[in-house]
């Protein structure tokens, strides 16, 4: 069964910890997490792939403005695995994201279009939240 929540007004500024946690499905074969303004305007577009066609298992992050996808970074290490309890916390460091994944290696992907506050979070995809902190 697919999740969709979306949530506004999150009010997330530089320096504050985003910390999901949650379940992948046994069956999963993507799932995102957006952080932006808006369904059109996202900073960070964090897709975790579990049968990508070119890279197998591998994490896709992006950006969209004003409805355009940039370009996309392809991060191979993807120690997410179907049926596993994660958590993944996600840092905005102004100029950066930083995304910690449960094994501890982090992805780095720039704040291209330069957003100081993330109002706009939705996940969406073969995963079951279990807990949103921000802190």
């Amino acid at each position: 069964m697919t999740m969709k929540i979306e949530m506004s007004n999150m009010n997330l500024k530089v320096g504050d910890q985003l910390k999901i946690k949650g379940e992948i499905l046994h069956d999963a074969q993507r799932f995102q997490i957006d952080l932006g303004y808006d369904s059109e305007d996202l900073a960070l577009h964090f897709n975790p792939r579990f049968h990508d066609d070119t890279d197998g298992a591998v994490i896709v992050c992006n950006s969209k403005m004003a409805g355009s996808w940039g370009d996309e970074k392809r991060e191979l290490h993807n120690p997410l695995h179907r049926g596993t309890h994660v958590k993944i916390v996600f840092k905005l460091t102004g100029d950066m994201f930083e995304v910690e994944l449960p094994d501890g290696h982090e992805i780095q992907f720039p704040n291209r279009v330069d957003m100081a506050v993330i109002n706009f979070v939705r996940i969406t995809g073969d995963f079951k939240l279990t807990c949103l902190k921000i802190c």
